[in-house]
């Protein structure tokens, strides 16, 4: 019986082990519209996932860098971005959403950031 114990303790160990392997981490960097020191904590927060290991957004270059698992699409890494108010080359943030942004992160009217 304790020798059916520990192998399926190590069935199961090595089973996650596995799993684990299977989820390579990745970098990519995109464009992130933005302005400012409260942009930069959005965009970083928008992406505080478990898929994400990394994220930082520069607001000179406007480019993010982030290191994520396989598991999640760079898609799905700009949708998020969106959804909290920052364009990306693929998704546009709702007009609503970006007109809500505190004045200093209006970046689609100031000319000096595209």
């Amino acid at each position: 019986m304790k020798s059916i114990n520990i192998f399926l303790v190590f069935t199961i160990f090595f089973s996650v082990l596995l799993f684990a392997q299977d989820a390579k981490v990745i970098e990519s960097k995109f464009k992130v519209s933005g302005n400012c020191d409260m942009c930069k904590t959005r965009i970083e927060k928008a992406l505080k996932i478990d898929e994400v290991k990394y994220a930082s957004w520069n607001k000179t270059s406007k480019f993010l860098k982030v290191l994520h698992d396989t598991t999640i699409s760079l898609d799905s890494l700009k949708h998020r971005l969106a959804n909290v108010g920052h364009d990306t080359d693929k998704f546009k943030a709702d007009n609503d959403l970006y007109k809500s942004l505190p004045k200093c992160c209006l970046y689609r009217d100031n000319s000096k950031t595209h």
